[in-house]
């Protein structure tokens, strides 16, 4: 399975579709699960809200801007390789404070998509495009050309 945890729900419509459109995708290949976690007003509260829905078995990839960088090639080979060694693949999408130090420490690994800052809810859109480019280049369609 793979796991989104993001802190913070959508509240825009367009973002919400696209999210939508991207779950459908997916789950063609393979069980995904989105979790949204209470946004709050300090770093220490949504630490709590994020371990509340980690299990021990999760593969844990969090989501920061000096993490690893992957081509979408890449990044295919990698989640394909990962589903070898694995069946519960867990990304974390922070809030506007960051993730805490804790939840740095439960990580595998860390990925980054670009120096750059997102909007929450864009990004959850990107990661998602992201994960079906990684199916579609794993089945040799051509989606991702």
């Amino acid at each position: 399975m793979i796991k989104i945890i993001c802190v913070g729900k959508i509240k825009e419509n367009y973002l919400k579709e696209l999210i939508e459109d991207y779950q459908k995708r997916i789950q063609k290949y393979h069980k995904l699960q989105i979790i949204e976690v209470k946004d709050e007003d300090s770093i220490e509260k949504e630490t709590a809200n994020i371990q509340k829905v980690l299990a021990e078995k999760d593969y844990i990839i969090t989501l920061e801007i000096d993490g690893q960088t992957y081509s979408s090639e890449e990044f295919a080979k990698h989640l394909n390789n990962l589903f070898i060694k694995t069946n519960n693949i867990t990304f974390i999408i922070g809030s506007s404070f960051g993730l805490s130090n804790t939840i740095k420490n439960l990580k595998k690994e860390n990925i980054s998509f670009s120096k750059f800052t997102f909007p929450h809810g864009l990004f959850r859109g990107i990661l998602l495009e992201q994960i079906y480019r990684a199916f579609k280049i794993q089945n040799n369609e051509s989606y991702h050309k």
